[in-house]
């Protein structure tokens, strides 16, 4: 089963929102829209469940090309980030409703339902209406009709995005293994790049209504192809600075280090540094031992991590270690570098990169 997109583009009083996008998305596994508020993750939904027109191109799905069929002819089920439920209906008949739409036994419709129901545990809820929900129970009603509709297609935008901590952590957990076996194409969008990497399978990269990159998560993620997509995959933000090759050393200001294998054989000249924040660190270690000193700026402790928020000669970067660090805002503090985990690009963001036999 795959749901194909051939170059399809969206256009709004002339101003194009989606640039051609060409995109093979398979069932098995997730399928994950990754990019920032903005990036056209939402809208690309809408066009493959024909919600939103498409300007042009074609959506093909298992082989047949549905470009120009309704919602309600494609198979598919949409989950958004707002519970979507019919207040005035029980959470069986929420549940049910597709099934009764779509013509089928009472028998069956039983069956999927109560089916649907064990698998979000929600059997002991399934007389109550709506509002005698919690907002998880609202979102795993939603869930349990997209797995009861049995869809060709299964859309997930931001699902889990007002649910609180805990529960969003449950249920990012529960999601692979809810619709695997199923045989649906599963696209799930997402801002956060954590959360790509936590359900694994394929993942493209959004940035201004473009397609930057398309492939396996974590794949992607140690490779990006561009600047772009190094950007769109790192929270915090991705730590950037030109810096000047001369030899076989990187100098960025009063900052040098050694180069090796295809950064070493760059021509001399400008480029830019990319390293994430987690190859930052306020201690030095047999890896990170490129010193950097900066004034604290913002400190915050999340966890099991400490992250700060530096500044020097004309950066500002971001550091990210396990454990609790005594940083004091304001006051210099040294950091140290990575060297071997630096991603290099030309200044137009092109991805220098090692041969790969």
């Amino acid at each position: 089963m795959a749901l194909e997109l051939n170059e399809i583009t969206k256009v709004v009083g002339g101003q194009t929102h989606i640039k051609p996008t060409s995109l093979t998305l398979h069932s098995g596994h997730f399928n994950v829209l990754l990019g920032e508020t903005g990036a056209g993750k939402t809208s690309l939904i809408k066009m493959m469940a024909g919600l939103d027109p498409i300007a042009s191109g074609q959506v093909v799905m298992d082989g047949e090309d549905i470009t120009a069929l309704s919602t309600q002819k494609r198979n598919i089920s949409l989950v958004h980030q707002f519970f979507v439920n019919y207040p005035h209906m029980t959470v069986f008949d929420n549940i049910a409703s597709p099934l009764r739409v779509a013509g089928m036994a009472k028998s069956e419709i039983q069956g999927r339902v109560e089916e649907a129901a064990d698998i979000m545990q929600l059997r002991p809820m399934l007389n109550r209406r709506p509002h005698e929900l919690s907002g998880g129970q609202q979102q795993r009603t939603a869930l349990a009709r997209a797995i009861a509709k049995e869809s060709k297609a299964v859309f997930l935008d931001e699902p889990l995005a007002n649910l609180d901590y805990k529960l969003r952590e449950e249920l990012r957990e529960q999601l692979p293994e809810l619709f695997a076996g199923r045989g649906a194409v599963v696209v799930y969008a997402t801002s956060e790049p954590e959360e790509a990497l936590l359900l694994g399978g394929e993942t493209a990269l959004m940035q201004d209504g473009r397609v930057t990159q398309f492939g396996p998560t974590a794949g992607i993620y140690r490779d990006p192809a561009n600047l772009s997509a190094a950007q769109v995959f790192s929270d915090p933000p991705i730590n950037q600075a030109r810096i000047v090759k001369e030899g076989t050393t990187a100098k960025m200001g009063s900052i040098h280090w050694h180069l090796s294998g295809a950064a070493a054989d760059m021509a001399d000249g400008d480029y830019i540094v990319a390293i994430r924040p987690n190859h930052i660190l306020p201690y030095k270690t047999d890896t990170a031992f490129v010193p950097i000193t900066g004034r604290v700026g913002v400190t915050e402790l999340s966890g099991s991590e400490s992250s700060a928020h530096f500044h020097f000669a004309d950066e500002s970067w971001v550091s990210l270690a396990h454990g609790v660090h005594p940083y004091t805002v304001g006051e210099e503090h040294k950091f140290f570098m990575d060297p071997s985990a630096c991603l290099y690009f030309t200044p137009d963001g092109t991805r220098i990169k090692e041969e790969r036999a």
